[in-house]
């Protein structure tokens, strides 16, 4: 019997199979349609690999993780055309800790061969333009020298230098409220006041060493595109000193600038072990809330100049043809703390710091948004599992490519971050949770507190949690091999 249903469904078909026809299509069902469309995701070529690293950046000042201050464009329209990954976490909480992680796809050591050196040896043409591994800033930049980079890593490697904090220009050292014009008296390379440095200046910026990466970066791109390569270009901003033309400062007038909210009485439930090195109440940037302000207006003007050279590179990618079979990945070493909490900088556990921005522009996977969590060390085998080479067994990292095919799947259920001598941190779906070498933790109901402001670990109504979640990181800890060794107190690999 031929029912209503059956009629509706046949009346469908036939509008889709004339539609396609009349547009010169295939006539194909649409379970066909699917496969091909598999098929076709399984033959696209990822021959290359761009691999773009800023310093210092924090997620949440990029719009297309919800900031709507920062203008960062072109990192804004990668993301529309990738994968943006909400849930990516370091493992490492300075510049040195998290590249050598990331880059050996390890938490605690660089046991094995790096990710340029295993490309290297699958036959890519492999470079380094500017900081991948780990270089002192300003002191390596300033000197144009390599820094702890790998030299087996790559084929040829450039730096990019820069006069940074003695650029000529509007100088200010904000925790010692200094203003100058004048050459003489910069915090520099390894001074205790650096971090809080910023110069205007006029410009068009190609005296910076983002810049010259950028540029290098291109050169690189057209004299290579006919042979597999794996390019990785290091951007030194925003990490300081926030160096940029007076254009991009005048973008973010800094009093229109708006500081963090505070809440009363916030770090008395942080444990010592927890707390920044640098704080509001331990440095004189806490007596400035204008300077504070100043602080956020040069990081967000160094952002959008770092912004520029990404689109500069991408633009170039595009323009020679090589979008189409090129993986490109963006991605940060690790977050920062601009006076949340009182905070400054870096190397503590709180998600300022270990949430970090990943976007991964995949040819033939559609873009789209993911709450999978994620490591930085798992992108080591997602690369070579795109590019079809073999993962090395010593990489502790998982391919998150089932990610890429669909936002929805997940290959890790938490994220782990370390600092050897102070704790680790387990970041779950619901919840933050820390331990220190002393015993001391913290935890936090991500739900209702994602800015981390009330401690619950000594909460009654927490204890079950507490106790999953300490079980959790115990499992964890184990399977992965890393434990606290009793004589020096620091976490390790075993």
């Amino acid at each position: 019997m031929i029912t209503t249903g059956d009629i509706m469904i046949w009346m469908k078909q036939l509008v889709w199979i004339a539609t396609i026809t009349v547009f010169g299509g295939v006539v194909a069902f649409p379970q066909q349609l699917h496969a091909d469309d598999a098929s076709a995701t399984a033959e696209t070529k990822i021959k290359n690999v761009l691999f773009i690293v800023s310093d210092d950046l924090k997620a949440d000042v990029l719009g297309c993780y919800g900031d709507k201050i920062c203008k960062t464009p072109n990192i804004d329209k990668l993301a529309s055309e990738g994968m943006v990954f909400n849930r990516a976490y370091c493992q490492g909480m300075m510049c040195g800790p998290s590249r050598t992680s990331f880059m050996a796809s390890r938490y605690l050591d660089a046991a094995g061969v790096s990710l340029g050196e295993h490309f290297k040896s699958n036959d890519f043409y492999t470079a380094r333009v500017g900081k991948i591994f780990h270089m002192a800033v300003p002191d390596d930049i300033i000197a144009g020298t390599d820094g702890k980079d790998i030299p087996s890593s790559w084929t040829q490697r450039f730096n990019s230098s820069g006069q940074e904090a003695h650029t000529p220009g509007d100088y200010a050292c904000l925790n010692l409220n200094k203003f100058t014009d004048k050459l003489q008296g910069r915090e520099s390379s390894r001074m205790p006041n650096r971090m809080f440095v910023s110069v205007s200046y006029e410009g068009d910026g190609s005296d910076q060493p983002d810049y010259k990466t950028a540029s290098k970066t291109i050169e690189l791109l057209r004299e290579h595109k006919d042979k597999p390569f794996f390019i990785a270009a290091g951007l030194v901003r925003p990490h300081y000193p926030n160096v940029a033309p007076q254009h991009y400062f005048d973008l973010y007038p800094w009093q229109d600038i708006k500081l963090p909210e505070m809440v009363a009485n916030d770090i008395d439930d942080i444990p010592k072990l927890g707390r920044a090195r640098t704080m509001n109440s331990n440095n004189s940037i806490g007596k400035y809330p204008d300077n504070q302000k100043r602080m956020w207006a040069a990081y967000y003007a160094t952002v959008t100049f770092m912004d520029e050279q990404v689109g500069r590179i991408i633009n170039e990618l595009d323009r020679l043809g090589l979008r189409e079979s090129t993986a490109i990945v963006l991605l940060s070493d690790h977050g920062y703390h601009l006076g949340e909490h009182t905070f400054w900088q870096k190397t503590n556990l709180h998600e300022d710091v270990s949430r970090v921005p990943l976007i991964v522009s995949v040819p033939g996977m559609k873009p789209g948004r993911t709450d999978a969590f994620t490591e930085l060390l798992d992108i080591y085998p997602t690369l070579a599992d795109l590019v079809g080479i073999s993962i090395p067994d010593e990489v502790q990292g998982k391919s998150f490519t089932p990610v890429l095919k669909d936002p929805s799947d997940f290959v890790k259920k938490a994220a782990l971050s370390i600092i050897p001598h102070k704790g680790v941190a387990l970041r779950t779906k619901g919840y933050g949770y820390m331990r220190y070498r002393s015993g001391e933790e913290e935890l936090y109901d991500m739900l209702k507190d994602p800015k981390q402001f009330s401690n619950q670990v000594s909460n009654p109504e927490y204890a079950i949690i507490l106790k999953q979640l300490q079980k959790q990181l115990d499992s964890r800890l184990k399977e992965e091999g890393i434990i606290l060794d009793k004589k020096t107190r620091k976490y390790s690999q075993q």
